[in-house]
């Protein structure tokens, strides 16, 4: 496996809530964050949302869970596939930290913690390599869900170089 991320010195962050997310207030901080230029790559982080009963008499049906909704950020639909209990964000400088947590405090009416530190590892894991391969894009190293399927890896991109 290669070391496949820039070493640069970008700044890790964690947004922890106090409590989970209802989507509403997730689409609402996530929104505001990708408004703010610096962010290199960002994921939310949580238990997952069942989609269907996995045991018992229903087994199969459909679970219908109030966190299970479609959330709009920076114009683009996204499921939402477990529920928002932290957002792990890697930033381009301490400028950049102070504005998200400028953002924290406007938006969540709640208590929370904001920690810096190492949250997204920055060399290909094992199961970054079992999942993507060796050549895979730099910027979606340590974004692998290891219990995720191939087809429901959620990993949207944001903002392109391009933009």
């Amino acid at each position: 496996m290669a070391d496949t991320f820039p070493e640069e010195d970008y700044v890790q962050l964690e947004i922890f809530p106090s409590r989970l997310l209802k989507p509403e207030t997730a689409q609402l901080l996530l929104g505001e964050i990708a408004e703010i230029d610096g962010i290199i790559r960002l994921f939310i982080h949580g238990p997952r949302i069942p989609q269907t009963v996995p045991y018992g008499p229903a087994t199969g049906e459909v679970v219908n869970h109030r966190g299970n909704k479609v959330i709009e950020v920076a114009g683009q639909s996204i499921e939402l596939v477990v529920s928002v209990g932290s957002i792990r964000l890697e930033v381009a400088n301490a400028d950049v930290k102070e504005q998200i947590r400028e953002v924290c405090e406007k938006v969540l009416p709640f208590t929370f913690e904001f920690r810096e530190g190492l949250f997204i590892p920055r060399k290909q894991t094992v199961t970054d390599y079992a999942k993507r391969g060796p050549g895979a894009d730099p910027l979606l190293t340590g974004m692998t869900d290891p219990k995720g399927k191939l087809k429901d890896l959620p990993v949207c991109i944001l903002k392109s170089e391009d933009a």
